[in-house]
């Protein structure tokens, strides 16, 4: 998509909110305002009814029961109170290991440290290959019996690979531990419907699904309710698991994003994502310098990714160049500010120099295929004018 005369190409960051999904939205800040916890007026049971419409679309886009869907207020704050909860409730048991994958989202290593320094935990990392994926044959060898949780993403956010759940859950649940999965980045990659059956938490974010930000949910499985601590106490809200009054329009607004992405429509628009990101990385494959992609290819990976290395420049520069044309992105979103090289770009097997070469371009599904040939054509032009002024100065 074009915002004024800036090409944005960053959906893996957050994604616009869907005309469709904000008009849904609209009624429930100014009309239907009611507390849903304010059980003795009809207002109050209006908001109620929306929220459980909303968790009725949600458990439908991963196969689980309403029942199973806690809204929380975004992916990192279930992340937390998955692993977070799970292990103060086991806290002194007899299963001290988690096993979280090289490539994890940040709030997921470091809630896994906070696990290891304060709770005692031990906490290992699962090896992945050249492409992202986990390493199997490792992962079986790091399972036993003393496993609590492993924690595993479904799609990569820095190089969109897309793991095989049902494989890895196989892996899991043949040595009793809880599978935790961080799904954010899944629903614009893939089909849902049977996730829920693979996982025992599994985590989702509003924004990163043409939904709004602020919200989000943590689905935990029937009988694990007890097993995980909640994070925040007060009127017992949500069963108990995360007190509050939940915000009304914003779970509408997921809630209408997961029926969105739901279905045969949602398959199409996919595809048609995938050429056109295929189209764009050919694109920039046919320039004068050599690039490479890193990840795995086109079928296996999130279709509106690509992280392209850009050998011999600096990626900071190339984006310097191209403002305030394009915006994409060096790294997660979430780890701006951090002055090391990309954690997923070293565990995939890069150097310092390489992941510092390289940019993450993050199309959606309302970028047009003339949007993404211009775009590829603003990065030649910077690539030009890097190259003339790193000449210059050696002249």
């Amino acid at each position: 998509m074009k915002i004024g005369n800036t090409i944005y190409l960053d959906h893996q960051a957050t994604t616009p909110v869907n005309p469709h999904i904000l008009a849904e939205m609209m009624p429930y800040f100014s009309e239907s305002f009611g507390n849903p916890h304010s059980l003795d007026h009809a207002f109050g049971w209006e908001s109620a009814r929306a929220v459980e419409e909303a968790a009725v679309k949600v458990a439908q886009m991963i196969g689980a029961d309403p029942d199973e869907i806690t809204f929380t207020s975004g992916a990192t704050e279930s992340n937390n109170m998955a692993l977070l909860g799970l292990g103060r409730w086991a806290a002194g048991g007899k299963r001290r290991r988690i096993l979280v994958s090289a490539i994890e989202h940040k709030c997921v290593l470091a809630v896994a440290r906070v696990l290891q320094e304060q709770y005692g935990y031990t906490v290992e990392h699962i090896p992945v290959d050249r492409q992202g994926f986990v390493e199997l044959t490792a992962l079986n060898d790091m399972l036993g019996e003393d496993v609590l949780a492993v924690s595993i993403m479904a799609v990569n956010n820095e190089i969109g690979t897309i793991q095989d759940i049902g494989k890895i859950s196989e892996y899991i649940r043949r040595h009793g531990a809880l599978f935790h999965c961080d799904a954010a980045q899944a629903p614009l990659a893939m089909n849902m419907d049977s996730i829920a059956e693979h996982t025992d938490l599994l985590s989702l974010s509003g924004h990163k699904m043409y939904g709004p930000k602020g919200v989000g949910i943590i689905f935990i499985a029937h009988g694990l309710e007890e097993r995980v601590e909640p994070l925040i106490y007060g009127g017992g809200q949500q069963n108990g698991l995360r007190s509050g009054t939940v915000p009304v329009p914003l779970c509408v607004g997921l809630g209408a994003a997961a029926e969105l992405l739901s279905g045969k429509d949602a398959e199409i628009g996919r595809y048609e994502l995938r050429c056109r990101r295929d189209a764009f990385v050919n694109r920039l494959q046919r320039l004068s310098w050599p690039i490479s992609v890193n990840g795995p290819d086109s079928y296996a990976r999130h279709p509106g990714n690509a992280n392209i290395c850009f050998t011999g420049f600096s990626a900071q520069d190339i984006m310097g160049a191209l403002q305030p044309n394009v915006a994409a992105s060096t790294g997660s979103a979430c780890t701006s500010g951090m002055p090391e090289p990309s954690h997923v770009l070293r565990a995939i097997g890069l150097n310092s120099d390489e992941a510092e070469s390289s940019i993450r371009f993050s199309l959606g599904f309302g970028t047009p295929d003339i949007t993404a040939e211009e775009a590829g054509a603003l990065v030649e032009r910077s690539l030009e004018r890097l190259s003339k002024a790193d000449l210059a100065s050696k002249a």
